[in-house]
């Protein structure tokens, strides 16, 4: 007999379109002041802890921990939806100075952001996203809602990492970063960290500008494009590399030919209502047409492996890329801004759907019961659905009224200035030069640990202090787990967790004052 579906209940659903409202003008007016956006699972878990406590009938149902699931994937879903997949890339055709293609942006972007998120769905748990892989924020979000329901040593472990995660990033301590270092692959992370180091101290201590000479960039153009192929084999591969993994080659291969021909028809119509056609001869609108659909595909997987190893998605930077390639095969300005508007707007959803449903994963007993975990991954699915749908009216009527005042996403601009820029000497031999060692970096670590593309991550990052604590937090791994084996995995991860709930809490609220002050 199927479970009941949390979502069907009105008073579950309502709270749920409440906190997707909430999460969406989050987003927006966040991105659009300080230019960023900041993970609000855990708000979205704590506001169902709070109605769990009301004493009455009707909050009862809050005190599970499924519906405090659904509560933080609905929440975050439209957060990152409404900010990353919808406002940001219509922004750059504002900036742009070319408002007549805001709306058919808007209609492509929700298209591929809805695509966006049921491609994780569907190949969450496969070999190429195991569930079983760190997805960090996932992680956090699950210690938080395990701690509130079950309290005793783990929740006392889970309040002490909050408070040095809170206490950290009051002082400008990365400490998701840090505590990050503790639960994801240690090789990816610490060519992550190695990334952020080489990027903040080439300049001050060699003299050398690395992104002025396009490295971090042609890393990850070959770093990228050998973990396509790593995807590729691995999907292939019939030898069993004894990951167990709850959906199998065949899912993931029907899954990606849906993505592969559902990115083509979104850039077809958006060449269409663009009005590419009177620009483009036709063999270069065919090409626009088919590298837009590679482009948000192999954006959307760098993107979410970085985030499954790292819990940081370099969206915006991979997507830079793109349209830089963009500009080197020679198409015209509005063909440009579609193009960075539409590969932008895939990845940040999949990361996120992927965040959630880890956390979905722990809480229903890291996949001990088959049948519960794929019922409450489809129970997430809808939530986040419900999330997206929400948030696109939102954006919608919002962005009327920010753009109105000037107030883009910082982003949007960089964008929209490259575009005008156009091609400068020299860069594709950048991009080709460096291309190469990011391409031996990722075929060195394999699919598995994902050097190459958390290399390019790295590189591509200015952060200093980020590349510290991530160091920091490795060497702290290797202490406590050679003093204390593996009895001290447990309380460490617990305690790893507490540090990126304490700086996503931090973040939120900083965030929403430093808004405000503007």
């Amino acid at each position: 007999m199927e479970k009941a579906n949390p979502v069907k209940h009105i008073g579950v659903a309502m709270v749920l379109i409440a906190l997707s409202v909430a999460g969406a003008i989050i987003g927006v007016q966040l991105i659009t002041t300080i230019g960023v956006t900041p993970n609000t699972s855990i708000i979205g878990a704590l506001f169902a802890m709070l109605l769990a406590r009301i004493p009455l009938q009707a909050f009862r149902r809050y005190r599970s921990v499924e519906i405090q699931n659904l509560a933080q994937t609905a929440i975050s879903s439209a957060t990152f939806g409404a900010a990353n997949s919808l406002l940001m890339p219509i922004a750059v055709p504002w900036a742009l100075g070319q408002p007549q293609l805001v709306l058919p942006m808007f209609c492509g972007v929700s298209a591929a952001m809805l695509l966006d998120a049921y491609l994780l769905y569907r190949l969450f748990d496969t070999r190429v996203f195991p569930a079983s892989n760190a997805w960090p924020p996932g992680v956090a979000a699950a210690e938080a809602i395990k701690a509130g329901d079950k309290g005793g040593r783990q929740a006392w472990l889970l309040v002490a990492g909050i408070v040095g995660g809170i206490a950290g990033s009051m002082l400008k301590i990365p400490m998701s970063a840090f505590g990050t270092a503790f639960i994801g692959n240690i090789w990816a992370l610490a060519m992550l960290g190695l990334g952020f180091l080489a990027r903040a101290y080439a300049q001050p201590v060699a003299g050398i500008d690395i992104n002025a000479l396009y490295l971090p960039h042609g890393v990850m153009v070959g770093a990228g494009l050998v973990a396509l192929i790593q995807v590729v084999m691995v999907i292939r591969s019939r030898r069993n590399d004894g990951q167990q993994v709850s959906r199998g080659g065949s899912e993931v291969r029907r899954a990606l030919g849906l993505g592969g021909a559902g990115y083509l028809i979104i850039s077809a119509l958006l060449a269409l209502a663009g009005g590419l056609w009177s620009e483009m001869s036709i063999p270069m609108l065919l090409l626009f047409i088919a590298y837009a659909a590679f482009a948000a595909f192999v954006h959307e997987l760098i993107v979410g492996i970085a985030a499954m190893h790292s819990g940081w998605f370099p969206a915006f930077a991979v997507a830079l890329i793109t349209l830089i390639v963009g500009i080197l095969l020679g198409f015209p300005p509005l063909a440009l801004c579609l193009l960075c508007g539409f590969t932008a707007a895939t990845g940040p959803a999949f990361a996120d759907m992927g965040y959630d449903l880890k956390a979905g994963f722990i809480l229903r007993g890291n996949g001990s019961d088959l049948q519960q975990e794929l019922w409450g991954r489809r129970v997430q699915l809808i939530a986040a659905m419900i999330a997206f749908v929400v948030a696109i009216p939102v954006v919608w009527y919002a962005h009327h009224l920010f753009f109105a005042e000037n107030l883009l996403p910082p982003v949007a601009r960089v964008y929209a200035k490259t575009i005008q820029a156009g091609a400068e000497p020299g860069i594709a031999g950048s991009l080709l030069m460096w291309a190469v060692p990011g391409a031996l970096i990722q075929l060195i670590g394999g699919p598995k640990r994902q050097l190459g593309v958390l290399l390019a991550t790295g590189l591509l990052i200015n952060n200093a202090m980020a590349g510290w604590a991530v160091v920091v937090g490795i060497a702290l791994r290797i202490v406590i787990l050679r003093v204390w084996g593996e009895r001290g995995r447990s309380p460490m991860e617990v305690m790893a967790a507490g540090f990126i709930a304490g700086d996503a809490l931090y973040s939120f609220f900083n965030s929403l004052f430093a808004s405000g002050k503007k």
